[in-house]
């Protein structure tokens, strides 16, 4: 799961009759009004079936029980969460209302868990649940803010009860949480098993590779766009925008405008989305795509099969909302790790039968989008805890940029490893060693004159490691024949080199890809 789930112990629940109470007469709203449902001076019972909050108010699905006998399920509005089987004593003064008497709306309360019973549940247990509603409760001065939400149980003997739980964060609604009891008053939340998150990855993984295309096909067509009637002055900005934000092989060249060009490729969209910030300040490769298909939308909406197109590329429609969450937060804890084909190959894309310049446009901006969005997704599935307890947390993208007149897509997969941890002996902050990581870097391009080219390099402690692959004859004899200048230019860099090897081919596939590193101290 998200970062949603470090939730700090949960305090205390305020006592019941500190929750806020209805008025004698608390009227549910009907969602459809209903004339003379029950008579005058009449009363039915109602049991909630199903409870959903909706902004600041709550909509419940009733089963109400007439004094006949005769059943039937309303929809109605409350400004109070009422939970889930409550059972209910209502009245009609309107068409449009039913009223509830104070001692019921207590009572309907009292019915959510408010503590739990250890002897029936033990410190430990596992609980989850989804949450159904969050409020924020009213400020005391000096006190944090506390919101209060009502979690439905999914496991244990509690299954299907209602618990309210307050905490110093508020919770998404329909976030399904997972919380280890702590005591009859505290639970502490705990991610969710990422099994069934690692294989919607999977899934989405494979979905968006089958719709890629390489970014270069659609970047030339850009290049030479014609002008026509078909080309608006929005559409020719979007084109303009995107292109000028492509960088040039100069500007990575240097530690600035490599780390300039990592942060605007489109992987970091969704991070800058969730910490706030505005990605139109900025060039960035997957929104000026998600922008250009808007500028090709409108004037291709009656096409049924472009519109397919972009309802499975859009990203908001594309991937699960826990995803999209993810995708901001690559470097945390996810499932172990399974391999994934670096580089990503290429994939042209032809033009259709009957097929016009702008919905073949539209078919490459999508298919870019989803070469963007498979990156992404390896990323994700490379980031966990290896079998030796390792973290590993994984980078993969890809930048055009420019060289000359042409564009040359690079491939760039960052990985880094945590050591695991070990019980130390207590030390005092001054005596503690810094962890220790060791990076790896893999990079694929394709660049004239020199042909297809891989380079994997590790980094562990100031010492440098690298394996270089030409395709060519020529290219791995002339990087073969220029890495003692290499070596000096790294050593007077300030790092320890070891090992730099250039290979003719491509690297091996499988489990030995890339270069092995121990966690041994070559000192000891």
């Amino acid at each position: 799961m998200t970062g949603e789930m470090n939730i700090l112990p949960l305090p205390q629940n305020s006592p019941a009759t500190s929750r806020p109470q209805g008025s004698s007469g608390e009227l549910l709203k009907l969602l459809t009004p209903m004339e003379g449902l029950i008579s005058a001076g009449q009363s039915a019972n109602a049991e909630v079936l199903s409870l959903k909050q909706a902004d600041q108010a709550f909509q419940l699905l009733l089963k109400i029980t007439l004094a006949n006998g005769r059943q039937t399920t309303l929809q109605a509005t409350s400004a109070q969460p009422l939970p889930q089987g409550s059972n209910l004593a209502i009245t009609q003064p309107s068409a449009g209302n039913l009223a509830i008497t104070l001692q019921q709306a207590i009572a309907s309360n009292a019915a959510s868990l408010t503590r739990l019973d250890t002897a029936q549940l033990p410190a430990g247990t596992l609980l989850q649940g989804k949450v159904l509603t969050s409020q924020v409760m009213p400020q005391v001065p000096g006190q944090p803010t506390v919101f209060r939400s009502m979690v439905s149980l999914l496991n244990t003997a509690l299954s299907g009860s209602t618990l309210s739980i307050d905490s110093p964060t508020p919770l998404r609604i329909g976030t399904l949480l997972s919380a280890l009891v702590q005591d009859s008053q505290t639970l502490k939340f705990v991610p969710l098993s990422n099994r069934s998150e690692q294989l919607a990855v999977t899934q989405q993984l494979a979905s968006q590779t089958s719709r890629q295309g390489s970014l270069d096909g659609l970047l030339k067509l850009l290049q030479n766009l014609p002008d026509s009637g078909q080309t608006s002055s929005d559409l020719r900005a979007a084109v303009d925008k995107l292109l000028a934000g492509l960088p040039d092989i100069h500007q990575l060249s240097s530690a600035k405008g490599l780390a300039l060009a990592l942060a605007n490729s489109g992987v970091f969209l969704e991070s800058k989305l969730l910490t706030g910030q505005n990605p139109t300040l900025a060039p960035d490769m997957k929104g000026d795509l998600l922008r250009l298909i808007a500028q090709l939308t409108p004037g291709l909406a009656s096409n049924t099969n472009l519109n397919a197109i972009i309802a499975a590329n859009t990203l908001a429609q594309a991937m699960p909302s826990f995803v999209r969450n993810a995708l901001g937060m690559l470097g945390q804890v996810s499932a172990k790790p399974s391999p994934t084909s670096f580089p990503v190959p290429e994939r042209l894309l032809k033009s259709g039968d009957g097929e016009d310049d702008l919905e073949h446009l539209l078919r490459l901006a999508a298919a870019a989008v989803s070469r963007l969005q498979s990156h992404q997704l390896s990323s994700l599935e490379q980031t966990g805890v290896t079998a030796d307890g390792r973290l590993m947390s994984t980078w993969q993208l890809e930048i055009p940029m420019r060289n000359l007149q042409d564009i040359v897509p690079l491939q760039v997969k960052f990985q880094r490893e945590d050591a695991p941890e070990k019980e130390q002996p207590k030390e005092r902050p001054e005596e503690r060693q810094p962890k220790q990581q060791l990076w790896r870097v893999e990079l694929a391009f394709d660049m004239e004159p020199l042909g297809p080219l891989q380079v994997q390099a590790q980094l562990i402690s100031g010492s440098l490691s690298s394996q270089l692959w030409a395709e060519r004859p020529y290219t791995a004899s002339l990087i073969e024949n220029n890495l003692v200048a290499l070596r000096k230019r790294l050593l007077d860099s300030g790092l320890n080199v070891g090992d730099i090897d250039c290979h003719l081919g491509t690297p091996p596939q499988g489990p030995q890809t890339r270069l092995e590193q121990r966690w041994v101290d070559e000192n000891a």
